[in-house]
Protein backbone atom coordinates (compact mmCIF):
# COMPACT_ATOMS: atom_id res chain seq x y z
CA UNK A 1 0.00 0.00 0.00
CA UNK A 2 2.74 2.68 0.89
CA UNK A 3 5.30 1.38 -1.77
CA UNK A 4 7.66 0.13 0.98
CA UNK A 5 7.59 -3.56 -0.86
CA UNK A 6 7.75 -5.84 2.82
CA UNK A 7 8.30 -3.96 5.21
CA UNK A 8 5.91 -3.13 7.63
CA UNK A 9 3.71 0.03 6.96
CA UNK A 10 4.46 2.92 9.58
CA UNK A 11 1.68 3.49 11.11
CA UNK A 12 0.53 7.48 12.31
CA UNK A 13 -1.33 8.04 15.61
CA UNK A 14 -4.45 10.70 15.35
CA UNK A 15 -4.03 14.17 15.48
CA UNK A 16 -4.27 16.23 18.91
CA UNK A 17 -6.10 19.47 18.65
CA UNK A 18 -3.15 21.40 19.63
CA UNK A 19 -1.62 19.77 16.56
CA UNK A 20 -4.67 19.92 14.82
CA UNK A 21 -4.83 23.84 15.08
CA UNK A 22 -1.03 24.17 14.12
CA UNK A 23 -1.26 22.38 10.82
CA UNK A 24 -4.74 24.54 10.09
CA UNK A 25 -2.42 28.12 11.12
CA UNK A 26 0.53 27.46 9.46
CA UNK A 27 -1.14 26.42 6.56
CA UNK A 28 -3.49 29.42 6.34
CA UNK A 29 -0.65 31.99 7.19
CA UNK A 30 1.35 30.62 3.95
CA UNK A 31 -1.58 30.65 1.73
CA UNK A 32 -2.79 34.16 2.75
CA UNK A 33 1.00 35.17 1.36
CA UNK A 34 0.60 33.28 -1.96
CA UNK A 35 -0.48 34.68 -5.06
CA UNK A 36 0.51 31.76 -7.48
CA UNK A 37 -2.13 29.19 -8.25
CA UNK A 38 0.43 26.27 -8.24
CA UNK A 39 1.90 26.72 -5.32
CA UNK A 40 -1.19 27.85 -3.30
CA UNK A 41 -2.43 24.15 -4.93
CA UNK A 42 0.47 22.21 -3.14
CA UNK A 43 0.52 23.98 -0.24
CA UNK A 44 -3.50 23.45 0.35
CA UNK A 45 -3.36 19.80 -0.80
CA UNK A 46 0.11 19.41 1.85
CA UNK A 47 -2.51 21.13 4.45
CA UNK A 48 -4.95 18.27 3.87
CA UNK A 49 -2.98 15.39 3.29
CA UNK A 50 -1.62 16.37 6.83
CA UNK A 51 -5.03 17.11 8.87
CA UNK A 52 -6.06 13.61 7.63
CA UNK A 53 -3.16 11.90 7.79
CA UNK A 54 -3.37 10.81 4.36
CA UNK A 55 -0.76 9.24 2.15
CA UNK A 56 -1.37 11.48 -0.67
CA UNK A 57 -4.03 14.32 -1.14
CA UNK A 58 -4.78 16.19 -4.32
CA UNK A 59 -6.79 19.35 -4.62
CA UNK A 60 -8.94 18.96 -8.12
CA UNK A 61 -10.11 22.20 -9.62
CA UNK A 62 -12.61 22.19 -12.81
CA UNK A 63 -11.13 23.46 -16.53
CA UNK A 64 -14.68 24.99 -17.11
CA UNK A 65 -13.31 25.52 -21.03
CA UNK A 66 -12.19 21.88 -21.42
CA UNK A 67 -14.56 20.34 -19.75
CA UNK A 68 -12.08 18.56 -17.85
CA UNK A 69 -10.36 18.37 -14.40
CA UNK A 70 -6.78 18.90 -13.57
CA UNK A 71 -4.69 18.68 -10.46
CA UNK A 72 -1.32 20.16 -10.62
CA UNK A 73 -1.07 18.49 -6.97
CA UNK A 74 -0.48 14.79 -6.63
CA UNK A 75 2.41 14.11 -4.74
CA UNK A 76 5.12 12.40 -6.46
CA UNK A 77 3.07 13.16 -9.86
CA UNK A 78 2.96 15.58 -12.10
CA UNK A 79 0.08 17.43 -13.72
CA UNK A 80 -3.16 15.10 -14.09
CA UNK A 81 -6.35 15.34 -16.69
CA UNK A 82 -9.27 13.85 -16.50
CA UNK A 83 -12.68 14.42 -18.42
CA UNK A 84 -15.31 15.89 -16.58
CA UNK A 85 -17.41 13.65 -14.56
CA UNK A 86 -15.04 10.88 -14.96
CA UNK A 87 -13.81 8.75 -11.72
CA UNK A 88 -14.37 8.91 -8.51
CA UNK A 89 -13.50 12.86 -7.79
CA UNK A 90 -15.25 13.39 -11.14
CA UNK A 91 -19.07 11.59 -9.50
CA UNK A 92 -18.14 13.57 -6.14
CA UNK A 93 -18.20 17.06 -8.18
CA UNK A 94 -21.35 16.42 -9.96
CA UNK A 95 -23.26 14.81 -7.23
CA UNK A 96 -21.93 17.99 -4.71
CA UNK A 97 -21.50 15.37 -1.92
CA UNK A 98 -18.59 13.47 -0.79
CA UNK A 99 -17.56 10.05 -1.20
CA UNK A 100 -15.30 7.85 0.83
CA UNK A 101 -14.69 4.60 0.22
CA UNK A 102 -12.28 1.82 2.20
CA UNK A 103 -11.02 0.09 -0.87
CA UNK A 104 -11.21 1.78 -4.32
CA UNK A 105 -10.50 -1.69 -6.29
CA UNK A 106 -13.66 -2.68 -5.11
CA UNK A 107 -15.75 0.61 -6.46
CA UNK A 108 -16.39 0.57 -10.16
CA UNK A 109 -15.53 4.60 -10.55
CA UNK A 110 -12.07 4.41 -9.50
CA UNK A 111 -9.85 4.43 -12.26
CA UNK A 112 -6.92 2.31 -11.67
CA UNK A 113 -4.62 3.76 -14.83
CA UNK A 114 -2.42 5.84 -12.67
CA UNK A 115 -1.79 2.88 -10.02
CA UNK A 116 -0.74 0.81 -13.58
CA UNK A 117 1.74 3.19 -14.50
CA UNK A 118 3.15 4.13 -11.09
CA UNK A 119 3.02 0.73 -9.07
CA UNK A 120 1.01 2.35 -6.32
CA UNK A 121 -1.71 0.65 -4.54
CA UNK A 122 -5.37 3.32 -4.22
CA UNK A 123 -6.87 1.44 -1.10
CA UNK A 124 -9.30 4.13 1.64
CA UNK A 125 -9.87 7.57 -0.41
CA UNK A 126 -12.12 10.38 0.53
CA UNK A 127 -13.24 13.31 -1.64
CA UNK A 128 -15.00 16.29 -1.21
CA UNK A 129 -16.53 18.77 -3.43
CA UNK A 130 -15.63 22.65 -2.80
CA UNK A 131 -17.67 26.10 -3.81
CA UNK A 132 -16.64 29.28 -4.15
CA UNK A 133 -18.18 32.50 -2.76
CA UNK A 134 -21.36 32.31 -5.18
CA UNK A 135 -21.66 28.73 -4.04
CA UNK A 136 -20.83 26.94 -7.25
CA UNK A 137 -18.75 24.15 -7.07
CA UNK A 138 -14.97 24.65 -8.33
CA UNK A 139 -12.82 21.50 -7.45
CA UNK A 140 -12.66 18.81 -5.15
CA UNK A 141 -9.82 17.84 -2.48
CA UNK A 142 -9.20 13.95 -2.70
CA UNK A 143 -7.53 12.14 0.07
CA UNK A 144 -5.51 8.30 -0.61
CA UNK A 145 -4.50 6.28 1.61
CA UNK A 146 -5.23 6.77 5.42
CA UNK A 147 -1.90 6.52 7.47
CA UNK A 148 -3.38 5.25 10.71
CA UNK A 149 -3.91 1.33 11.55
CA UNK A 150 -7.69 1.78 10.64
CA UNK A 151 -6.06 1.98 7.45
CA UNK A 152 -9.46 4.08 6.58
CA UNK A 153 -10.79 7.22 6.61
CA UNK A 154 -13.32 8.49 9.50
CA UNK A 155 -15.97 10.99 9.96
CA UNK A 156 -13.94 12.82 12.21
CA UNK A 157 -11.59 13.35 8.90
CA UNK A 158 -14.51 14.05 6.61
CA UNK A 159 -15.13 17.40 9.44
CA UNK A 160 -11.23 17.87 8.63
CA UNK A 161 -10.95 18.07 5.44
CA UNK A 162 -14.55 19.37 4.83
CA UNK A 163 -13.15 22.57 6.58
CA UNK A 164 -10.26 22.55 4.65
CA UNK A 165 -12.25 22.49 1.44
CA UNK A 166 -14.33 25.41 2.96
CA UNK A 167 -11.32 27.37 3.53
CA UNK A 168 -10.09 26.13 -0.01
CA UNK A 169 -12.46 27.20 -2.33
CA UNK A 170 -13.18 30.79 -0.98
CA UNK A 171 -9.01 31.13 -1.14
CA UNK A 172 -8.67 29.51 -4.59
CA UNK A 173 -10.57 31.86 -6.13
CA UNK A 174 -8.96 35.19 -5.00
CA UNK A 175 -5.68 33.75 -6.61
CA UNK A 176 -7.95 32.50 -9.83
CA UNK A 177 -8.78 36.08 -10.35
CA UNK A 178 -5.25 37.58 -9.36
CA UNK A 179 -4.17 35.20 -12.27
CA UNK A 180 -6.42 36.55 -14.46
CA UNK A 181 -5.90 40.46 -13.74
CA UNK A 182 -2.29 39.24 -14.61
CA UNK A 183 -3.05 37.41 -17.49
CA UNK A 184 -4.57 40.24 -18.64
CA UNK A 185 -1.88 42.79 -17.95
CA UNK A 186 0.47 40.27 -19.65
CA UNK A 187 -2.02 40.74 -22.65
CA UNK A 188 -2.13 44.69 -22.48
CA UNK A 189 1.58 44.83 -22.57
CA UNK A 190 2.29 42.39 -24.90
CA UNK A 191 -0.64 44.04 -27.64
CA UNK A 192 0.40 47.87 -26.91
CA UNK A 193 4.19 46.77 -27.51
CA UNK A 194 3.93 45.63 -30.75
CA UNK A 195 1.72 49.01 -31.30
CA UNK A 196 4.88 51.02 -30.29
CA UNK A 197 6.93 48.93 -32.58
CA UNK A 198 4.40 49.14 -35.27
CA UNK A 199 4.77 52.65 -35.83
CA UNK A 200 8.65 52.79 -36.05
CA UNK A 201 8.75 50.15 -38.26
CA UNK A 202 9.93 47.61 -36.08
CA UNK A 203 8.71 44.09 -36.33
CA UNK A 204 6.47 42.44 -33.22
CA UNK A 205 9.19 39.64 -33.03
CA UNK A 206 11.38 42.54 -32.20
CA UNK A 207 9.42 43.44 -29.13
CA UNK A 208 9.21 39.07 -28.59
CA UNK A 209 13.31 38.78 -28.70
CA UNK A 210 13.95 41.67 -26.76
CA UNK A 211 11.59 40.19 -24.02
CA UNK A 212 13.51 36.30 -23.89
CA UNK A 213 16.89 37.61 -24.59
CA UNK A 214 16.34 40.20 -21.31
CA UNK A 215 14.85 37.26 -19.36
CA UNK A 216 17.68 34.82 -20.25
CA UNK A 217 20.36 37.30 -19.20
CA UNK A 218 18.58 38.04 -15.93
CA UNK A 219 18.82 33.91 -15.18
CA UNK A 220 22.49 34.29 -16.51
CA UNK A 221 22.92 37.37 -13.52
CA UNK A 222 21.32 34.88 -11.15
CA UNK A 223 17.91 36.13 -10.70
CA UNK A 224 15.13 34.13 -9.44
CA UNK A 225 12.71 32.92 -12.07
CA UNK A 226 10.00 34.91 -10.63
CA UNK A 227 11.82 37.96 -11.29
CA UNK A 228 13.56 36.95 -14.48
CA UNK A 229 9.95 36.54 -15.68
CA UNK A 230 8.67 39.78 -14.50
CA UNK A 231 11.33 41.79 -16.74
CA UNK A 232 10.33 39.04 -19.72
CA UNK A 233 6.35 40.40 -18.87
CA UNK A 234 7.57 43.72 -18.68
CA UNK A 235 10.26 44.81 -21.22
CA UNK A 236 7.70 44.72 -24.59
CA UNK A 237 6.78 48.26 -23.44
CA UNK A 238 10.17 49.35 -23.12
CA UNK A 239 9.43 51.33 -26.11
CA UNK A 240 5.80 52.36 -25.97
CA UNK A 241 6.21 56.24 -25.86
CA UNK A 242 6.99 56.01 -29.60
CA UNK A 243 3.12 56.07 -29.66
CA UNK A 244 3.75 60.29 -29.23
CA UNK A 245 6.52 60.60 -31.51
CA UNK A 246 5.86 62.19 -35.01
CA UNK A 247 6.05 59.27 -38.36
CA UNK A 248 8.16 61.75 -39.99
CA UNK A 249 10.91 61.32 -37.16
CA UNK A 250 10.14 57.79 -36.65
CA UNK A 251 10.56 56.29 -40.11
CA UNK A 252 12.98 59.07 -40.89
CA UNK A 253 15.83 56.92 -43.61
CA UNK A 254 18.38 59.53 -42.81
CA UNK A 255 20.52 60.99 -39.65
CA UNK A 256 18.38 62.53 -37.06
CA UNK A 257 18.71 66.73 -36.58
CA UNK A 258 19.49 67.44 -33.39
CA UNK A 259 15.89 68.78 -32.34
CA UNK A 260 14.55 65.60 -34.09
CA UNK A 261 16.90 63.44 -31.87
CA UNK A 262 15.87 65.24 -28.63
CA UNK A 263 12.01 64.60 -29.60
CA UNK A 264 12.68 61.38 -30.28
CA UNK A 265 14.68 60.52 -26.69
CA UNK A 266 11.45 62.18 -25.22
CA UNK A 267 9.98 58.44 -26.11
CA UNK A 268 11.52 57.39 -22.47
CA UNK A 269 9.66 60.10 -20.34
CA UNK A 270 6.38 59.47 -22.40
CA UNK A 271 6.57 55.39 -21.71
CA UNK A 272 7.22 56.07 -17.86
CA UNK A 273 4.26 58.84 -17.37
CA UNK A 274 2.02 56.46 -19.22
CA UNK A 275 3.07 53.40 -16.95
CA UNK A 276 4.27 55.15 -13.67
CA UNK A 277 0.62 56.05 -12.04
CA UNK A 278 -0.48 52.03 -11.47
CA UNK A 279 -0.38 50.03 -8.82
CA UNK A 280 0.08 46.84 -10.61
CA UNK A 281 3.61 45.87 -9.92
CA UNK A 282 4.18 44.48 -13.61
CA UNK A 283 3.08 47.60 -15.30
CA UNK A 284 5.50 49.41 -12.29
CA UNK A 285 8.02 47.19 -14.02
CA UNK A 286 7.31 48.60 -17.21
CA UNK A 287 7.94 52.31 -16.35
CA UNK A 288 11.01 51.27 -15.20
CA UNK A 289 12.03 49.87 -18.33
CA UNK A 290 10.55 51.93 -20.52
CA UNK A 291 12.72 55.52 -18.41
CA UNK A 292 15.69 53.84 -18.12
CA UNK A 293 16.90 51.55 -21.50
CA UNK A 294 18.76 54.52 -22.69
CA UNK A 295 20.60 55.01 -19.76
CA UNK A 296 24.15 54.36 -19.96
CA UNK A 297 27.09 52.75 -17.41
CA UNK A 298 29.63 55.72 -17.44
CA UNK A 299 26.33 58.57 -16.77
CA UNK A 300 26.29 59.54 -21.00
CA UNK A 301 22.67 58.55 -21.54
CA UNK A 302 19.28 59.69 -21.33
CA UNK A 303 16.92 60.98 -20.03
CA UNK A 304 18.25 61.41 -16.37
CA UNK A 305 22.10 60.50 -17.18
CA UNK A 306 21.88 58.17 -14.53
CA UNK A 307 25.11 56.19 -13.55
CA UNK A 308 26.40 52.44 -12.92
CA UNK A 309 24.19 51.19 -9.94
CA UNK A 310 21.98 54.18 -10.01
CA UNK A 311 20.60 52.55 -13.49
CA UNK A 312 17.90 50.14 -12.24
CA UNK A 313 18.92 46.29 -13.23
CA UNK A 314 16.00 46.12 -15.07
CA UNK A 315 17.44 49.09 -17.25
CA UNK A 316 20.63 47.91 -17.64
CA UNK A 317 19.51 44.20 -19.11
CA UNK A 318 17.22 45.39 -21.29
CA UNK A 319 19.73 48.11 -22.75
CA UNK A 320 21.54 44.81 -23.67
CA UNK A 321 19.09 43.03 -25.36
CA UNK A 322 17.81 46.34 -26.89
CA UNK A 323 21.12 47.01 -28.80
CA UNK A 324 21.71 43.18 -29.64
CA UNK A 325 18.14 43.11 -31.78
CA UNK A 326 18.75 46.99 -32.79
CA UNK A 327 22.07 46.01 -34.15
CA UNK A 328 21.49 42.50 -35.88
CA UNK A 329 18.30 43.63 -37.40
CA UNK A 330 17.81 45.79 -40.95
CA UNK A 331 15.93 48.86 -39.81
CA UNK A 332 14.76 52.04 -42.24
CA UNK A 333 18.43 53.59 -41.56
CA UNK A 334 20.74 50.73 -41.66
CA UNK A 335 21.08 46.90 -42.54
CA UNK A 336 21.88 44.39 -40.52
CA UNK A 337 25.22 43.96 -38.37
CA UNK A 338 27.13 40.90 -38.71
CA UNK A 339 27.46 38.78 -35.44
CA UNK A 340 31.45 39.50 -34.88
CA UNK A 341 31.04 43.25 -35.22
CA UNK A 342 27.76 43.30 -32.78
CA UNK A 343 30.51 41.27 -30.50
CA UNK A 344 33.16 43.42 -30.92
CA UNK A 345 30.93 46.18 -30.07
CA UNK A 346 29.90 44.97 -26.66
CA UNK A 347 33.33 44.36 -26.00
CA UNK A 348 34.45 47.91 -26.26
CA UNK A 349 31.23 49.20 -24.63
CA UNK A 350 31.51 47.05 -21.80
CA UNK A 351 31.99 50.03 -18.95
CA UNK A 352 31.28 52.77 -20.59
CA UNK A 353 27.59 52.14 -22.20
CA UNK A 354 26.93 48.52 -20.64
CA UNK A 355 27.33 47.37 -17.52
CA UNK A 356 30.36 44.89 -16.95
CA UNK A 357 28.29 42.10 -15.63
CA UNK A 358 25.28 41.73 -17.74
CA UNK A 359 27.53 42.18 -21.20
CA UNK A 360 28.95 38.82 -19.33
CA UNK A 361 26.18 37.82 -18.28
CA UNK A 362 25.14 38.41 -21.95
CA UNK A 363 27.86 36.56 -23.49
CA UNK A 364 27.35 33.41 -21.13
CA UNK A 365 23.52 33.22 -22.50
CA UNK A 366 24.46 34.07 -26.05
CA UNK A 367 24.04 30.31 -27.06
CA UNK A 368 20.61 30.14 -26.09
CA UNK A 369 20.19 34.29 -26.97
CA UNK A 370 21.68 32.79 -30.91
CA UNK A 371 18.07 30.10 -30.56
CA UNK A 372 15.80 32.63 -29.97
CA UNK A 373 16.78 34.90 -32.36
CA UNK A 374 16.84 32.12 -35.11
CA UNK A 375 13.13 30.97 -34.00
CA UNK A 376 12.01 34.43 -33.80
CA UNK A 377 13.00 35.83 -36.69
CA UNK A 378 11.66 38.37 -38.91
CA UNK A 379 12.44 36.42 -42.14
Amino acid sequence: MHGNGDKAPLYKENLTPEQLLKIIFDYTAKIANDQRLDSVLILMANMGRELVLADRCAVWLVDQLREELFTVVAHGVGELRIPYGSGLVGASICSGEPIFIDDAYKDDRHNRDSDAKTGYRTKAIMTIPFRNNDGEIIGAYQAINKLTKEERFSERDLEYLSLAASYTGKSLESVMLHEEIFATQKEIIETMGEIGESRSKETGKHVRRVSQYSYLIALGLGMTEQEADRLRRASPMHDIGKVAIPDAILQKSGKLTEEEFELMKSHTVIGYELLRHSRRELLLTAAIVAHQHHEKWDGSGYPQGLRGEDIHIYGRITAVADVFDALGSARVYKPAWELERILSLFEQERGRHFDPRVVDAFLAQLPLILEVRDRESDV
